[in-house]
């Protein structure tokens, strides 16, 4: 379809089918539109509101040309969320996935720096000693040395490119604020995701089994927060390995938790949240911030597992008993800095 008859088909509020849309962001990823036909193809789905399908080929066109992480690790997790949820708080994904490759699983953690925030989660991880500056081969072994490895996503989708300067000068939400997790270079096989709005829960969950991954949660505080929340209760999607989609709230308190305020897991500045993860790995740092870390550490082991949430917040406070984190963070900034 053409982009002026697409243009006129979205306009009437109708949605693009699954080949039509792999067209389209085709066309987007390599640089045959203009910023203008880019602009009103993003904002018009905004408005209408993008479909799973619509969902699932932008991500498997931002898949194809993303530039892959060859690890022969199996059962890789990501951590990753859509974040820009306002929240200011800890970089709590990026402290999950230090903690769970402290635990012996193996994490291949999407991400970025900050956009909307003080600090993301290169941000973090740059604050702690790790070299971001890697080649796709030197990703893997990380993974493979140390059980977890950053995927800096402006060093592996290069064809966000041609988007980039539309996304900046329109300045509202896209299809593109979603995609992150949904292209994991890695191809990790396994996803615990948290996103903006709960009414995002519904439809990526179902992005995520047409994209083909084994088990997932995706998840977002009724706070408004991008992960399992301790302010409140979560809105849950669960893709079970038997690729049946099930929807629930989780509440903490059911689970032997304590409700705290958001103000309780803010974090700061890189080098403040450092402080944050370091402190709660060691087990300086115990209550809110501790439990939020647990908690969703717990929904990545119980993905991995195939295990009761229950039995699965025990393993996470076990591994977080162990103190290993600050060991794990050591060998992994020592790993990639060895490529400097």
């Amino acid at each position: 379809m053409y982009q002026n008859e697409l243009l006129d088909h979205i306009i009437r509020g109708e949605d693009l089918s699954y080949d039509q849309t792999i067209g389209v962001m085709t066309d987007i990823m390599e640089g045959k539109l203009t910023n203008a036909q880019m602009s009103a193809i993003l904002v018009l789905l905004r408005t209408k509101g993008e479909t799973v399908e619509e969902i699932s080929a932008c991500a498997t066109v931002m898949r194809e040309k993303s530039t892959k992480i060859p690890t022969q690790s199996q059962n890789l997790l990501d951590t990753c969320g859509t974040g820009g949820d306002g929240s200011g708080s800890f970089n709590i994904s990026t402290t999950v996935g230090l903690l769970l490759a402290s635990g012996g699983y193996s994490i291949a953690k999407h991400g970025n720096r900050s956009m909307t925030s003080k600090s993301g989660s290169a941000d973090l991880l740059e604050a702690l000693g790790v070299n971001l500056e890697l080649t796709p081969d030197q990703v893997a072994e990380c993974i493979e040395q140390t059980g977890i490895g950053f995927l800096f996503a402006p060093a592996l989708h290069s064809a966000m490119k041609h988007v980039a300067p539309v996304r900046k000068e329109l300045g509202v939400r896209t299809v593109f604020n979603i995609l992150g997790p949904l292209t994991n270079p890695a191809k990790a096989n396994y996803q615990i995701m948290g996103v903006y709005s709960i009414q995002l829960v519904s439809k990526i969950i179902r992005v995520l089994k047409l994209l083909g991954i084994h088990s997932a949660y995706v998840f977002a505080g009724e706070s408004g927060l991008d992960e399992v929340c301790i302010a409140g209760n979560s809105q849950i999607g669960h893709l079970t390995k038997e690729g049946n989609v099930e929807e629930f709230i989780f509440n903490p308190e059911d689970y032997g938790f304590k409700k705290a305020g958001l103000d309780e897991i803010k974090g700061g500045s890189p080098e403040e949240n450092a402080e944050i993860t370091k402190g709660i790995l060691s087990g300086q740092i115990r209550g809110p911030k501790r439990d939020i870390v647990i908690i969703n550490a717990g929904f990545g082991i119980s993905v991995i597992e195939n295990c009761s949430l229950a039995e699965a917040f025990e393993k996470a406070t076990a591994i977080l008993d162990k103190k290993t984190g600050l060991e794990l963070i050591d060998k992994l900034a020592t790993q990639s800095r060895s490529y400097q």
